[in-house]
């Protein structure tokens, strides 16, 4: 009996329809990873997106929404609004910093966001300031193993994003020589072979860029003119 209901347990129900089979899917080795359990919620996958088009069309577990621009609460909150997962929000640290980044955590903590996202230039002590001002995940951008990672930790950071590029996994080692438990988000490429190697170097969820809207067009339009 015992045995029969451990097999039923592996077996995952799925349900799929005509009209949304056409999703963004993360690559399922990324299932491989440990996770991070954020009140709860366990995220292994997380999409690198600002579109609410993809975000809601999308199987990742959570959402980072950074953007190049000066972050605004109106923006943040109309993710969080459209978004039917959790949203990681940017929340500057760079040009944006010091109070004004401390009033837009604030506001996505208000909001409804799971985490908040800092750049990489964040001064230590702005990690700090937001420990103490929100309750919810702060998160710092890394991308380089001279990073100052172990300020970072002593600032109470919760989580580290790593966007190395090809030193994804380097930075990823440096970080667990460091620390073995600290979470970490980091990069994982196009293809399972640097996704696993960015997972055994020590990261905890992977994080996913999705085509653009444009190439994904680009695919229904080719296949509209072929019919």
């Amino acid at each position: 009996m015992v045995k029969n209901t451990q097999e039923h347990m592996k077996k995952v129900p799925a349900f799929g329809s005509k009209l949304r089979k056409n999703i963004v899917a993360v690559p399922e080795i990324i299932d491989e990873c440990s996770g991070i359990r954020v009140f709860g919620q366990l995220l292994k996958s997380f999409l690198f997106s600002t579109d609410v088009a993809i975000i809601r069309n999308t199987n990742a577990n959570a959402i980072i929404a950074v953007y190049p621009f000066t972050p605004q609460p109106t923006i943040s909150n109309a993710l969080i609004l459209a978004a039917d997962k959790p949203i990681f929000c940017g929340v500057g640290g760079g040009i944006t910093t010091g109070n004004r980044s401390i009033e837009l955590a604030v506001h996505a903590d208000f909001q409804g966001a799971l985490g908040v996202v800092l750049n990489k230039p964040a001064p230590n002590d702005l990690i700090r300031q937001l420990k103490d001002r929100i309750d919810i995940p702060v998160t710092i951008t890394i991308v380089s193993e001279k990073d100052d990672i172990k300020g970072r930790i002593r600032a109470g950071i919760d989580i580290f994003n790593v966007s190395g590029a090809g030193k994804t996994t380097d930075i990823i080692k440096r970080i667990r020589d460091i620390d073995d438990e600290v979470a970490i988000i980091a990069t994982g490429g196009k293809t399972d072979e640097t996704i696993v190697s960015a997972i055994e170097a020590g990261a905890n969820a992977i994080s996913y860029t999705p085509p653009s809207t444009g190439e994904l067009f680009k695919a229904i339009m080719e296949r509209y003119r072929n019919e």
